[in-house]
């Protein structure tokens, strides 16, 4: 087992928090450390941290780069470096990582390469010469994350996590404020169109209910406050508004060009039913009508769910399937971690693998 040097977010409800807690139910030795806690005042101002994620964190890496040295003066050398989401950590972080002799790998579900979030990445865009492996979510990440001289670049699906969103035993333990008919459990962002289209859903007779951080500032929000029912969710409350749904919706975020999202695997495998949009890779994953419901506008999401909730029995069958397709498809976070792990401590013998698995692929380019 590996003794693995880990850097993200230290949140219990993040995915950076599952990652690492999968690592170690594998075994390994995780010695996790998160960056903003080094600069904690600067991202908790109301004033800073805007400016901050506007020029790209470069404002903070002397800061960064001192807490780095004093940290890795003082830890036990690791087999494995993994950084997670990575935003925070410039070339001088990078160039003190290097000297752990080791290899140095980031992951990242964003899409740095994809310029909706303006100049937030610049700093690891800058960085990512000096990785050994850049994981990333996007086919055109890979050509992207090439170009900028990633060393090797490996193509992952979304995962899910084993224990943070195993679903209830028993459903009716399930709490009724988490029931619902349509579930839609995410954050109100400008220029998405959620609202719009949740609204749509409502003014055909849909009762849709509305979990997640935001939604006040949506120009609907008047109409859509009645179907809202809290804040963010994480943990078994997040299991629970899952698979106390009879549908759960699934949106994609176009400004970062995805074709699939965490909800496209966390809903089935928490013991939700899939709605969400038809997509090249959601038709890859699923079987449309018997594994998960694809829709193309809100017009034919609207003729789906009521097709659904008019029928328990085929509900309950495409819910249950999807259940078993996610396990199949291989992308819970311990399965992830492993080929990030295999690909990571193999690099000396970096290969393309040789398997027909459909969800991941590793790109090589010269090293640097």
């Amino acid at each position: 087992m590996a003794k693995i040097l880990y850097f993200g977010s230290s949140s219990p409800g993040s995915t950076t928090a599952h990652r690492a807690k999968a690592l170690e139910r594998m075994g390994h030795v995780v010695m996790s450390y998160n960056p903003a806690g080094a600069i904690t005042g600067l991202l908790s101002s109301h004033w800073l941290n805007p400016v901050h994620f506007r020029t790209g964190y470069r404002l903070v890496q002397a800061q960064l780069s001192r807490w780095m040295g004093q940290l890795l003066s003082s830890i036990p050398s690791p087999d494995l470096v993994i950084v997670n989401s990575g935003e925070l950590l410039g070339p001088a972080c990078l160039v003190a990582l290097k000297q752990l002799n080791c290899p140095v790998v980031l992951y990242n579900n964003d899409d740095p390469t994809g310029g909706r979030d303006g100049n937030r990445f610049d700093m690891l865009l800058q960085s990512v010469p000096y990785y050994d492996l850049c994981v990333v979510r996007r086919k055109e990440n890979v050509e992207e994350y090439k170009a900028l001289g990633a060393k090797k670049v490996l193509l992952v699906r979304m995962s899910y996590d084993e224990v943070a969103h195993k679903p209830f035993a028993d459903s009716s333990e399930i709490p009724a404020i988490y029931q619902s008919d349509v579930a839609f459990i995410g954050t109100w962002m400008r220029g998405e169109k959620r609202d719009e289209f949740l609204l749509a859903l409502k003014q055909q007779g849909i009762a849709v209910s509305i979990w997640g951080h935001r939604w006040e500032k949506s120009p609907l929000w008047k109409e859509l406050k009645p179907n809202y029912r809290g804040g963010a969710l994480n943990g078994p409350a997040y299991v629970a508004a899952i698979q106390g749904s009879k549908l759960c919706l699934g949106f994609l975020s176009k400004g970062n060009r995805d074709l699939h999202t965490r909800r496209s695997v966390e809903i089935p495998f928490a013991g939700g039913l899939l709605c969400a949009e038809r997509t090249s890779e959601h038709l890859e994953m699923y079987a449309e009508g018997t594994e998960a419901l694809f829709w193309a506008d809100a017009a034919e999401c609207a003729a789906v769910c009521k097709k659904m909730l008019a029928d328990d029995t085929q509900r309950e069958e495409i819910r249950q399937a999807g259940m078993r397709r996610v396990k199949a498809l291989g992308v819970g976070n311990e399965t992830i971690c492993n080929l990030i792990i295999q690909a990571s401590l193999s690099l000396k013998d970096f290969r393309k693998p040789t398997s027909s698995h459909p969800f991941y692929e590793i790109a090589t380019t010269t090293s640097i």
